[in-house]
């Protein structure tokens, strides 16, 4: 029988959103016998323990006879419990210095870890995450941060609203100015911020045409890799290649850094993958952008301003153009950075609902039945030992 324990959250700031809503937890009990749910005491989920005691869901604080558990962030070391098989977002699989503590403990406990990021289709791409939410929430932050920093318009706070619908409906009435808007990425999170940019009425332009011509009403260019990456040698871009070596192709993003307002980033970056440009750039005389919504939120990353995560209560600071140094924000001399690395905790009852059902519909079954090539290739740790895909990490868990 599968015995599915929704843990805590015990990562600061506490997360409140849930890999299966209570509703999704009556439907799991209505269609599957050998399937039970139990939810931890928490009084931060977006999600009540009333709600789930509702839904048939036991709620207890101990979870020790469940063979599954499952959570959202990373687990502190001191939550874990011995033996037992968790899915989270580990946030290792990068190697970073951050999670490491975490992914010994997780070997040293005998633990196994099936990484919700891990869960792919055979060509790479992404079965579940809150990626859509996170660019719904970013994309809207990222134009209200403009819209303090000129006065153009106001936008309230997401986190005022307590659905999507109610926050489309703020949306009425909204006049922008004749702003240029660069979106970058293809995944889920672009797809949210497109999302916004169609809900609050912006057109989309061609890359030639974002570059060439000036309107008279707000444009957004949607910049995917064969727009963003050339081969240094060639010119040219190639998806295989480029995932495969990305060291050897340049970034084109220079070209638009003089032509746009707002910056609204959501593109997959590692170490080897090519910024969106330097911060030589920043001090350059023709540098126009005073946004950035760095969603993607790497610190240094794809967009070299990031100086750190922002927070849902202050989601902007300043950076300071002559120094590089982290201000206040809608400064003069500065760009605005909207970097916040938990965004669909503003919207989490609609992410909530979105993940969990893809979570049933594409992965739990494979768990209940025993298993699959889809969740083996997910497990980084197999009962406190490496699994094969992830034996590059060996140097990271100190084998």
């Amino acid at each position: 029988m599968l015995k599915i324990g929704l843990i805590r959250e015990g990562k600061v700031p506490q997360d409140n959103r849930v890999a299966l809503t209570p509703a999704h937890c009556k439907w799991l009990h209505l269609h599957f016998d050998d399937v039970k749910v139990m939810a931890q005491h928490s009084d931060s989920r977006c999600y009540t323990d009333k709600e789930y005691e509702r839904a048939g869901v036991e709620v207890t604080e101990d979870l020790g006879d469940c063979n599954l558990l499952l959570g959202i962030k990373e687990v502190p070391v001191d939550m874990l419990l011995e033996g037992k098989r968790y899915m989270f977002f580990s946030h290792t699989k990068k190697l970073q210095p951050a999670n490491q503590k975490l992914f010994k403990a997780l070997l040293g406990k005998k633990n196994s870890l099936i990484d919700y990021e891990c869960l792919e289709h055979e060509d790479g791409t992404r079965i579940i995450g809150f990626g859509f939410f996170a660019g719904i929430v970013g994309a809207h932050n990222g134009m209200m941060a403009y819209g303090n920093r000129t006065g153009a318009f106001k936008l309230q706070r997401v986190g005022s609203v307590n659905s999507f619908q109610k926050l489309i409906h703020t949306y009425f009435g909204l006049k922008l100015p004749n702003i240029k808007i660069a979106v970058t990425g293809t995944g889920r999170v672009a797809h949210g911020v497109l999302e916004i940019m169609n809900l609050m009425g912006i057109h989309e332009v061609e890359p030639d045409e974002y570059l060439e011509n000036k309107f008279t009403y707000p444009v957004y260019v949607h910049l995917k890799g064969v727009d963003l990456y050339a081969h240094k040698e060639t010119g040219k871009y190639n998806r295989n290649d480029f995932h495969a070596n990305p060291q050897n192709y340049n970034c084109r993003f220079t070209d638009y850094i003089g032509h746009t307002d707002i910056l609204i980033n959501g593109i997959y970056w590692e170490k080897n993958i090519p910024r969106l440009f330097e911060m030589e750039d920043f001090k350059k005389a023709n540098f126009s952008i005073q946004t950035i919504a760095d969603i993607t939120d790497d610190f240094n990353g794809s967009v070299p301003c990031n100086l750190g995560d922002s927070t849902i209560a202050d989601p902007v600071y300043g950076v300071d153009k002559r120094n590089f140094e982290k201000t206040a924000p809608y400064l003069p001399n500065s760009v605005d950075v909207m970097a916040v690395g938990n965004l669909p905790n503003e919207l989490a009852r609609d992410a909530s609902r979105y993940f969990g059902e893809q979570l049933i519909k594409f992965v739990l079954d494979d768990i209940r039945l025993g298993g699959s090539k889809l969740i083996s290739n997910a497990t980084m740790i197999d009962a406190g030992k490496l699994n094969e895909p992830y034996l590059y990490m060996k140097d990271y868990a100190g084998l």
